[in-house]
């Protein structure tokens, strides 16, 4: 039965805004009027008739995300918590859709609701809105229906999605610093080069005597940000253009991300962030009971790095062929050694989704620790390239007046 929104005047001549599930739009109006209500709009809800009619393709066009990744992992743990006290499913999606804060979360709750009262499983529910709700979330529920876990999946899933936030949140917060004093230190220095040092050039312009190198040299740089700075700023967001659309070519993205991990600092941020999001997606694909080469493909797909996709998608093949999990990654060398070494303890103790999760916890650990360690060490080296290139500028435009001094003595 499919789910519609609706609105329409009550008694009072108040405006009303809901959902209802109905067999028709017809049927719809009909149990509005019957609650005496005077319905204005009655629309059906994203969903399957949405996808049937293409509707699907305009869903992942322009239209927002109901779900970002905060609230997604808060859904999906209510759900768990619902679905684990022995709340059928069908009425913790209605509760939801009747505690929503938003008009979109409580009409993405009532077509949920309404697919599965339907008839439709729980996970084809959720495959019906692909903008909401990615392939490996959709797999993972589907796993825990047909094991009969719904609700340990679900509270394992809302867990993921928390400790991959917090580890994105981390690392934001080490990078923001930095990047407020970068983007502050470049808008002085352009202030004092496009304005302080000019003046200075016009109080010296009809002086006879030569200037100190360093004004000079600044007073060219002054000319050249004024007259060209345009110029160099253009031509950087076309490189910067040019770039993003070479880099949507395959061959090309691959070099360039294994370039990227050979990079000192940077590349081993990137492969342990990479490899915790693919350690931790395989543990809750394979503790979901999902098959070890679909929960393969399915992890290398949470990868954003494309040479490490790569050798993900290559170990795949080596397993489908009867390698051993761990010996499929320790042949790719992009991957830390922690995490085939872990696999391996898995394999050998038959605890497989454990130890993977305990690789993912170690390696996001680590990529904190040495975001931590990078910003630290940023921050000061960063005031103190500020104060160099401040302490240049003043000195070119103290000079000539010291110069000047000397001169009227």
């Amino acid at each position: 039965m499919p789910a519609y929104s609706f609105i329409a005047l009550d008694g009072q001549g108040q405006t009303r805004k809901g959902t209802l599930e109905a067999d028709s739009a017809k049927s719809a109006r009909t149990q509005l009027r019957a609650q005496s209500f005077i319905p204005l709009s009655v629309q059906v809800l994203a969903g399957r008739a949405q996808s049937e009619s293409g509707g699907e393709l305009a869903g992942r066009g322009w239209r927002a995300s109901v779900f970002n990744s905060n609230t997604l992992a808060i859904w999906t743990r209510q759900l768990a918590e619902l679905v684990g006290s022995g709340l059928p499913l069908e009425q913790a999606l209605g509760s939801l859709s009747e505690e929503a804060e938003t008009e979109a979360h409580r009409n993405l709750n009532a077509s949920l609701r309404a697919s599965v009262n339907g008839g439709s499983s729980f996970a084809k529910a959720l495959e019906q809105h692909p903008r909401e709700f990615a392939d490996i979330y959709v797999a993972v529920v589907g796993a825990g229906e047909q094991s009969g876990h719904l609700a340990l999946v679900l509270a394992r899933l809302a867990e993921d999605l928390e400790e991959r936030q917090a580890l994105k949140s981390k690392l934001i917060g080490a990078a923001l610093y930095p990047a407020i004093v970068s983007a502050v230190a470049v808008l002085i220095v352009l202030f004092l080069v496009g304005y302080v040092v000019p003046q200075v050039a016009h109080v010296f312009a009809g002086s006879k005597h030569a200037l100190p190198f360093l004004t000079v040299a600044m007073m060219a740089i002054s000319d050249f940000v004024r007259g060209y700075g345009w110029m160099v700023l253009l031509l950087l967001l076309a490189a910067a253009a040019l770039l993003w659309q070479l880099l949507k070519n395959p061959g090309l993205r691959e070099q360039w991300d294994a370039g990227w991990l050979n990079l000192p600092i940077l590349g081993k941020l990137a492969r342990g962030y990479n490899a915790a999001r693919f350690a931790s997606t395989l543990a809750m694909l394979s503790a979901a009971g999902v098959p070890i080469l679909q929960a393969l493909q399915a992890a290398a797909q949470t990868l954003s790095n494309q040479a490490l996709k790569r050798d993900a998608l290559d170990a795949l093949v080596l397993v489908r062929e009867g390698a051993p999990l761990a010996a499929a990654l320790s042949q790719k060398k992009r991957f830390p050694g922690l995490l085939s070494m872990f696999a391996r303890l898995g394999e050998q103790t038959g605890q497989l989704p454990t130890m993977l999760d305990r690789a993912a916890k170690q390696l996001s650990t680590e990529v904190q620790r040495r975001a931590m360690h990078l910003a630290t060490l940023l921050e000061p080296l960063l005031i103190v390239a500020m104060g160099l290139v401040v302490m240049l500028i003043v000195l070119a435009v103290l000079m000539p007046i010291i110069q000047l001094n000397q001169w009227v003595k």
